[in-house]
């Protein structure tokens, strides 16, 4: 929904409480006002873009996120005196004196200083594993550590997301791929039941010549045994990947990439592609890129200068190629579109061994970046007296950012995040969310709407319903308002027939005299 059109359409209830997703508050007619600004965040979600970077090998928290009220302990002999990061070279970070980054991050220095970085502190699981393989597992599957999936969380949420994904895709409402992995083997993370729903690729152009402007495929009805089923699968692939093919290659022809990229940074090569995809105007979702190294365990600085050395690079691969990145969709306007997360599989030990390295540890932190991050310190600086066998202890699940930017930025429901994360519920961390002040005290109540995704009726319940004084609308994203027909099932529960309409995301809107309740609804067809 265009700016203006929301405008328009929501002009009619601003004096009116409303119950938004459990945020309560007065409307306002300013379009500036928080309330006006979560509902035209709402409403142009359906444009959010989410960029996955991987750093993969174990990243150490310790030394790229300095606890500098802490540094006579980090300094000492008995903790990390051979790597430590001098405290007159820490990057210092606006309005939070205690916590500093790696001298070599100037990059995300300016981006945490201009409100547009988040830094989750101390992230991880329950009963870590120190084994790459495995913790990359749980990192990909979003599982406990004693569980097994062969499902990745980015894929069971594409699966809920997109009716009949991957099989049915691309087709004329989704002809652009939905997940892009700059690789040559997609992620665990993308797996669904059926099949990778990420395609993967390193390079558009070269994709396009290798793919070719027809599919190889031999016609014929095939045997109902598993050789016949993998037959269909590959041919199913080879009809997508040259489909998408000519969608990327259209877009890469169209888009440009409008800052200058440094060479010889591994993340930025991959970063500029996603850049100027997103810029040719493809309408992929999510962006997955990896920048691989970090398993330090010896030689992790330079000898002669702590602030040099392989983590040093790494880190400024990182730091750089998110702010050239971020200047990129910025002078392309696209900025607003798109948040990115950072992960790796474990941390590192608090304490240093004696090769200038660090070992296989439990927490570190997550960065969150984009022009919508709200919160940009989560958590505490990791108590340094307070460890567990030389490991920083766990603040924040991993789970809770994926839960987070499932929901605050992609739009997801809160039954959606459950079945993506195995039926359990990990509280949302405020890395897009503000507190909105109200002109009055704000509306008791709350809104749930199930089955959602849903294909033909859903139920609305809420306290603030009144049967027979509400009206009950649903609204497109372009602004478009229908009435639905609903049966009471109680005072407090309506059963509302869906309209014969496409797959996508939409609003259902209840309206009486005294609250209004907009709760979003995805359609699958």
């Amino acid at each position: 929904m265009k700016r203006r059109d929301f405008l328009q359409y929501a002009t009619s209830s601003f004096f009116l409480p409303l119950i938004l997703d459990g945020y309560g508050a007065k409307a306002e007619s300013s379009a500036s006002s928080p309330f006006m600004k979560a509902m035209l965040e709402l409403a142009e979600i359906n444009d959010k873009i989410l960029v996955v970077i991987q750093l993969n090998g174990g990243n150490d928290g310790l030394n790229t996120v300095l606890p500098l009220d802490q540094y006579s302990t980090y300094t000492a002999s008995t903790f990390r005196s051979n790597i430590a990061i001098p405290e007159s070279r820490a990057l210092k970070l606006n309005g939070f004196p205690q916590t500093g980054l790696h001298p070599s991050m100037t990059g995300l220095q300016t981006l945490f200083n201009e409100g547009k970085l988040s830094i989750v502190h101390s992230t991880g699981y329950p009963n870590p594993n120190f084994s790459h393989f495995r913790a990359n597992d749980i990192w990909y599957t979003g599982v406990d550590a004693d569980k097994l999936a062969t499902t990745g969380w980015l894929g069971r949420y594409l699966d809920q997301s997109y009716t009949d994904f991957p099989e049915s895709y691309p087709n004329s409402n989704f002809p652009d791929p939905i997940a892009i992995q700059i690789s040559s083997i997609s992620s665990t993370t993308f797996n669904t039941n059926g099949a990778s729903g990420a395609l993967a690729i390193q390079n558009p152009d070269t994709f396009a010549k290798i793919v070719g402007e027809k599919p190889v495929v031999e016609k014929g009805e095939l045997p109902p045994t598993p050789a016949g089923k993998y037959t269909a699968f590959v041919r199913q692939q080879q009809t997508s990947s040259v489909a998408y093919a000519g969608q990327l290659k259209a877009a890469a022809d169209k888009g440009k990439n409008l800052v200058a990229y440094p060479t010889g940074n591994p993340l930025l090569d991959q970063l500029k592609i996603v850049a100027r995809l997103i810029s040719g105007g493809l309408q992929t979702k999510i962006y997955y890129v990896t920048l691989g190294g970090f398993d330090t365990h010896s030689q992790q600085v330079d000898a002669a200068d702590k602030t040099k050395g392989i983590h040093a690079n790494l880190l400024k691969y990182l730091s750089d190629g998110i702010k050239i990145f971020m200047d990129d969709l910025k002078a392309n306007g696209k900025a607003d579109k798109v948040a990115g997360l950072t992960f790796s599989e474990f941390g590192r030990r608090a304490i240093s061994n004696g090769s200038l390295g660090t070992d296989h540890g439990w927490a570190s932190p997550m960065f969150v970046f984009g022009n919508a991050v709200k919160t940009q310190i989560i958590g505490k600086n990791p108590d340094l007296k307070d460890l567990e066998g030389n490991n920083i202890k766990i603040q924040n699940d991993f789970r809770q950012v994926y839960a987070s930017v499932l929901t605050d930025w992609l739009g997801a429901t809160d039954a959606t995040v459950k079945d993506v994360l195995f039926n359990k519920s990990f509280t949302n961390l405020p890395i897009f969310r503000e507190t909105i002040t109200a002109t009055e005290p704000l509306v008791l109540g709350s809104a749930v709407l199930y089955p959602n995704p849903s294909q033909r009726e859903v139920v609305l319940e809420s306290d603030l319903m009144m049967p027979g004084r509400d009206k009950i609308t649903i609204t497109d994203f372009l602004g478009r308002s229908h009435s639905i027909l609903g049966t009471y099932l109680s005072n407090s529960k309506i059963a509302l027939i869906l309209p014969d309409f496409p797959t996508g995301k939409y609003f259902i809107r209840l309206e009486n005299d005294r609250h209004v309740v907009v709760k979003p609804l995805m359609i699958s067809r």
